[in-house]
């Protein structure tokens, strides 16, 4: 593999590494990472760019690598990773837990009841992407309403983008 530019945007460095390892060896190191396994050096410097670095010398390794892994998934997919967001939808961190409820609505997954636990998550950002996916994917507009009244503004934003979604796609 050529030398990483970590400094390069997101989706620049995956298709250098789909042009590189294909779509399905991009996928199957992102799933790697997502179940906490090395998938190496200069994957982990791709997926997570001038951050990963820190891990690479010593940092705390935390929900990083999941949280890269997961949004690798936002540029290349296939659908052995359904199972892998599925699952980081219940994640312990939260961040994971925000970026499957991302790469579900982007991948039009089928996982409305466990995007409706989240608009109740603890975490406002995870109940706003979790209203968002709502109105992506077709929820009901009476599972996202509550969170119009929600006292986090940006929970109240994602609810009415939900809404908005769900209105145009009934119109």
């Amino acid at each position: 593999m050529a030398e990483i530019d970590v400094d390069l945007p997101i989706e620049q460095r995956i298709a250098a590494a789909v042009a590189d390892l294909g779509e399905d060896g991009v996928v199957t190191r992102a799933l790697a990472l997502i179940a906490g396994q090395n998938a190496g050096e200069e994957f982990l410097l791709i997926v997570g760019g001038e951050h990963a670095r820190g891990i690479l010398e010593g940092a705390p390794v935390l929900y990083w690598p999941e949280l890269w892994g997961m949004r690798a998934l936002l540029y290349v997919w296939n659908d052995t990773a359904v199972a892998a967001v599925t699952a980081g939808l219940q994640n312990q961190a939260w961040r994971v837990r925000e970026m499957a409820t991302r790469v579900a609505a982007a991948r039009g997954l089928d996982v409305l009841p466990v995007l409706s636990e989240l608009l109740t998550d603890d975490v406002p950002r995870v109940r706003a992407a979790a209203a968002r996916a709502v109105g992506t994917l077709g929820g009901e507009a009476e599972l996202v309403k509550p969170l119009l009244k929600d006292p986090e503004i940006d929970v109240r934003r994602g609810a009415q983008q939900a809404l908005d979604a769900i209105r145009a796609r009934l119109s």
